[in-house]
């Protein structure tokens, strides 16, 4: 039996080989039942807990695969044993590759896990931007096993400079030829990211005005006032000024009253009173100031300014034909000679907040 332990075998005796296959499946066994109870206890912590990384963390290593675990224990057998270098080259190749292999399993955990939270907070709220993020999530996957199936061919000697140098003047060409595509595909990700508007926000754009329906990676879709859709590519809309109304909260208002040139003087004086009187009367409605303003062409004019705490379109509408109405009640037509009737035409901005 000594003999036979003692005998030797590609450079190393029997008896260590039998303690090599030892070390290698206690390694094997060890590392399963060490997955194994990490994935118990770590699962049982993130039950617990609001953050996501404890999720991360049980992911990627439930994704941690039985090959990857052979090839450690492998490797650790046979670092029992005399191996000349270039007879271990073979195995140092193959537990790169494998590496790499798990590598891969992880980045693509990762990247699945980050795009599906997202994903899941964005979609209540903002169902295009979750679609956005899910075909970046597709574009980080593509760069993350480019750069893998770069390694894996340095592992295995090839000469991967004049590679990457002839992608990089490709890319370089690629880009050249699709530069439009790919800044509305950056503005959609600064669109996403920044959220100076989402779906549903109602938004001014140049000469345009209307509601976001769709944010594409390329264009975002616009349903204007008037009804028709209007296509804006990305980067054509980030280069102007976007006026979000969303964001008011309350509408000033300016209106003007032009009064013929015969009316007294007294009279004139009295009239920013008496509109002063009838503006704030209505509800929802802080009045700010009427005045005399100016000597107009065909009048003299009168500015009034209010603020309404709602932010509603039509209830502005509605507020000011009842303010309209009531002047015209109050004094009629004949009474103040207006040059020309209150206009209820009106400037309109968000209000500014109170400090």
């Amino acid at each position: 039996m000594t003999e036979l332990l003692d005998r030797i075998w590609h450079g190393n005796t029997v008896e260590r080989w039998g303690v090599a296959l030892l070390v290698a499946l206690g390694a094997y066994l060890f590392l399963v039942f060490l997955r194994g109870t990490i994935v118990r206890r770590l699962d049982r912590v993130a039950r617990n807990t609001p953050t996501v990384w404890d999720d991360l963390a049980v992911e990627l290593v439930r994704r941690t695969r039985g090959y990857f675990i052979a090839v450690l224990a492998l490797h650790a057998g046979v670092s029992t044993l005399a191996i000349p270098g270039p007879a271990g080259a073979p195995l140092r190749t193959l537990t790169v590759l494998v590496a790499l292999m798990q590598l891969a399993r992880w980045g693509n955990g990762a990247i699945s896990f980050a795009v599906h939270h997202h994903v899941e907070r964005r979609r209540a709220v903002d169902a295009t931007g979750a679609t956005t993020i899910a075909a970046l999530g597709i574009g980080a996957r593509i760069v993350f096993w480019a750069l893998l199936i770069l390694l894996a061919l340095d592992n295995l000697g090839f000469d991967v400079t004049t590679l990457v140098a002839g992608l990089g003047i490709g890319g370089v060409a690629i880009a050249l030829a699709v530069q439009n595509i790919l800044g509305d595909l950056f503005a959609a990700l600064a669109i996403v990211l920044d959220k100076p508007f989402v779906i549903g926000d109602t938004i001014a754009v140049d000469a345009f005005e209307g509601t976001v329906e769709h944010i594409g990676l390329k264009t975002t879709r616009i349903r204007s006032v008037n009804g028709e859709q209007i296509v804006i590519s990305n980067a054509e809309l980030l280069k102007g000024r976007i006026r979000n109304f969303k964001g008011m909260t309350g509408r000033r208002v300016v209106f003007h009253t032009d009064i013929d040139y015969g009316m007294p003087a007294e009279r004139v004086e009295a009239l920013p009173a008496e509109i002063r009187a009838i503006v704030a009367s209505q509800p929802g409605v802080r009045f700010e100031r009427s005045h005399f303003k100016r000597f107009g062409e065909s009048g003299l004019q009168l500015e009034t300014v209010y603020h309404l705490t709602d932010t509603d379109y039509l209830r502005f509408m509605d507020t000011q034909q009842a303010i309209n109405l009531a002047i015209l009640r109050a004094h009629g037509a004949e009474e103040m000679r207006l040059a020309h009737a209150p206009g209820a035409a009106a400037r309109t901005r968000p209000e500014a907040k109170e400090r």
